[in-house]
Formats: C-alpha cells, structure tokens, sequence
C-alpha cells in the first residue's frame, strides 16, 4: 500500500441515515455522497461511545472506552494514552488539527498534535460535571433550548464551522507543500449539525415545513417503554418543549445543518482537487455519533439506536476500492490502523492492544471473526449500556435493566424488540457470551463509577455539581460560557 497523505473530516452528531448516500428522500448530501460514490461507504459503522468526549478520546487512541478510562464528558483526553497523533508525530509525520477537539485542553497537555488550530475543547478543563451524576438523575435546565431555538439563522456553531473550512482550505493551500519527505495527516473536525438547531437561512429553507416527516415512533403510543430509556428522557427533558410547529422547524433545521456541513466538506474537498493534492491524499469522512432527532421521543445522543450509535464512516482515495458498500460492521477502532497504513507506519511497535481491522481490509473483503462493541457512562444515565453486533442481531445489554436484542436484517428501524421473546433466548445468550468474551459489563460499569465519584469529589460534591448547572453545549474558542 503505498504511503500517501490523509485528510480526516470528522463531524459531530451526525445521524449516519441522514444522509444522500444512505437513501435518506429529502436530505442534500451531494459532496458526501460523492466522497462515497468514488471510494467506500461502510453502511454499519459505529461509535465507541455515543457521546462526544469518550468517542473522541477513543477515536484518538483506537481503543475501547473501557480500555482507556475516558468515560464521559468530564473525563476528556488529555495526552496520557499514546495516540495515533503522538505515533506519527514522533515518526516524523506533520500532524494537524483544525477545529473541534473536546479534548481537557489544560496548559502543559500534550495531545501529540504538530499544530492544533483554533481547537475547542472542554469548558474549564471540567466539562459537563452534571454528567457524573449517575443516580436520581436531576432534571438539565437547559434542554429548552434544541426546541425553543430551532430554526433559521447563525450560531456561534456555524460561524465557527465556516472558519474551520476557511482555516483548513489555508492549511492546504499554503502548509501542506512545506511538507513533502513524509505524508503529513490534517484532521479537520466540524461541529455541525451538533445543536443548537439554528440552520443558515440558505441551508435550512431547503427543506420546507410542510414535507417534515415526523420523527418515527414520536406518538405517546408508540414509543419504546425501557428503563433506560426513561432515565434518558427523565433528565433530558427535550421533548416536553416541543408543539407541532417547533417540531418541524427541529427537524428542517438539522437537515439544513448536515447540508451546511456538506458544503463546508465540499469547500475542503474541492481545495484538494485545485492544488494538485488529491492524486496523493486519501480521505476519511466520519462523525463522533449519530443523533436521536426525534426518533421514539428522544432528541441528543446516549442510546445504541442506529441513529445514534451508528456513524457515516467513509474512505476515498488511492487503493481504495470505488462506488463499494460494506455491510460488514465496521468501528472507529478500525480507524487507527487505517491512519498508521496511510502514512506507512503500519509496523508492530505502533500497536498495543488495539482492537481494531483496517479498514482497508474491510473494504477488500476481510470479515473477521470478532464483534464490534459501542458502550455508555456518561449523562441520563444510571447503568452502564454496552451494544455489539453479532450477524444480523444488535444486542444491548444493560448492567441494571433488562437487555434488548434486534434483527437488523428484518427489522432495520429497530421497531420490534426480541429480547423478552423465547424463541429468540438462544440468540440473546450468545450475544451475552461473546460480549462477555470483550468485557465484564458489571466490572466495567462499577470502574466508571467509582472513577465518577472521584471526580464529583474533586468538584465539591453532587449538589456542587448540579449547582454549577447544564452546559447545554459547549462553546467555541472566543466565545462566552453559559451555564444554567
């Protein structure tokens, strides 16, 4: 495979469904959908961890959450765990972020960037502290705000997306023909369509009020009835801010926001293609997680639903196999060694412990013997959720509640929930024994907590947490935080 230099775009809650290339009806995608038609689209792909900060560190280092200990939103990366930027680095490659890290961000941490150009990360090096709450969850005050906001006009988000693409559209104009004896890696992250739902006017009045689908199983009578579930939307209280017409404007605002993102991505990719540069670059397109928008009442992340826990997960580029669906399930740990082989350092001593397949492997055809696995900590929630996939089956299992078991191949919007049911117990074990065969769910729950309470400790305790409030979303560098 020979060497070449590599753009990573990674977005933030990105519902892999909504996209052109996954046949969403309404949503423009037209340069993701073209990345895809001209390389590989993995069509199963998954989050470590359906929250920013743990998917992020462990996208960073290439391993499982339970493996690094990066468990939620107030337990960021900070440079401890080797990852796939200090590997490059330290073999000379050029290695620059621009844009959304989420890492803890503190003066002295080194996170094994060359450069990090304007990046974002955790509010005070703290985060969301509420998040360390794992019983009698309390109520986020600001969850009005993904309804209460929706609609047309700029953000903070948006204005920062646009330097991101303007930034990183320099980066390779002016810096990337400095570094031509190693191929250097420029990762470039977006924050849309994370909300607030406030969409550019140009983008969000692309999809009219009146052709909003509603979100599936939205009705009272429909939804879901789980325990974990109902912690989520206990402390998430999103949906109850929510009439028809707020409903609508959600909706057409996240769909005006993923094609914002699309156009962002299109001014990077074009950038390539007027430099010369993209006969030498590959591409990886992905996002940290989905985004429940709606589906069975639910709005944000933190389920293992397919909206959430799955990602858009694309490669293009030299040696990568074009206009290529893999069903195969596919996880960001198999992202690390993908980058290692890109820059040519695919070689033992970058390894450890690494679960992962490249995914050019899996884009040639491997099908390795093993089960991708996503996991929860974090925020809304009491237990430990721990999801693999196992052929058809996606199980979830939940250290305190009762598991959920679904058949991908005839039940693809995961309406039906066969774990309660007999003739599907022998498939409900296997899952549980080959989850097993990855990790200890009771162990690694009981970890994560006691780690969590050490840290609320540190913070002065639970009603200090709760009284230093909900951050409803983190802001970008220059701009004010607002707790509440």
């Amino acid at each position: 495979m020979k060497p070449t230099n590599l753009v990573i775009i990674m977005s933030d809650e990105h519902n892999p469904k909504i996209m052109g290339c996954s046949g969403h009806p309404l949503v423009k995608t037209p340069n993701i959908d073209a990345l895809a038609a001209g390389g590989t689209l993995f069509t199963s792909a998954y989050t470590t961890c359906p929250v920013c900060v743990p998917a992020r560190a462990a996208f960073a280092v290439g391993k499982y959450v339970h493996q690094i200990g990066y468990w939620d939103n107030a337990d960021a990366y900070e440079g401890a765990v080797p990852s796939w930027h200090h590997r490059l680095r330290e073999r000379g490659h050029r290695v620059v972020s621009i844009g959304k890290l989420h890492f803890r961000g503190l003066d002295g941490d080194d996170n094994g960037f060359s450069e990090e150009i304007i990046p974002m990360n955790i509010v005070e090096g703290k985060g969301d502290l509420m998040g360390l709450v794992r019983n009698d969850l309390p109520e986020r005050g600001l969850s009005w705000k993904i309804a209460k906001l929706a609609g047309p006009g700029e953000t903070s988000y948006t204005f920062y997306d646009r330097e991101i693409a303007s930034k990183a559209q320099i980066w390779l104009r002016e810096e990337a023909p400095k570094y031509r004896d190693k191929p250097w890696v420029l990762f470039v992250s977006f924050v849309c369509p994370h909300f607030p739902l406030i969409a550019p006017a140009e983008f969000y009045y692309q999809y009219p009020l009146d052709r909003m689908p509603l979100p599936k199983q939205y009705a009272q009578g429909e939804r879901p009835d789980h325990p974990y579930l109902r912690d989520y939307a206990g402390s998430f209280v999103y949906d109850k801010f929510f009439d028809a017409e707020k409903l609508k404007k959600a909706v057409a605002a996240y769909y005006g926001l993923c094609t914002f993102l699309d156009d962002n991505i299109g001014k990077v990719l074009r950038t390539l293609d007027a430099t010369g540069l993209a006969a030498n670059t590959r591409v990886l397109y992905t996002s940290d997680h989905g985004d429940n928008l709606g589906a069975r009442g639910l709005w944000g992340k933190s389920t293992m639903y397919e909206e959430v826990a799955g990602v858009p997960l694309i490669i293009n580029g030299p040696d990568i196999p074009r206009g290529v669906k893999v069903r195969e399930p596919a996880s960001h740990v198999d992202t690390y060694p993908f980058i290692m082989e890109c820059a040519g350092e695919d070689k033992p001593e970058v390894y450890d412990g690494h679960p992962g397949h490249s995914l050019f492997k899996l884009a040639a055809g491997a099908r390795p013997d093993r089960n991708v696995l996503a996991e929860y900590h974090g925020m809304g929630s009491t237990t430990g959720a721990f999801m693999i996939r196992h052929g058809k089956y996606k199980y979830v299992h939940y250290v305190a509640y009762r598991p959920q078991l679904f058949d991908l191949e005839a039940d693809p919007e995961e309406l039906r929930d066969l774990a309660g049911d007999p003739a599907h117990a022998k498939a409900v074990d296997e899952c549980r024994s080959r989850l097993m065969k990855i990790c200890d769910p009771a162990e690694v729950d009981a970890r994560a907590k006691r780690r969590q309470a050490e840290l609320m400790e540190q913070n002065g305790g639970r009603d200090a947490v709760i009284k230093r409030g909900d951050l409803g979303f983190t802001p970008p560098p220059g701009y004010p935080i607002v707790l509440g």
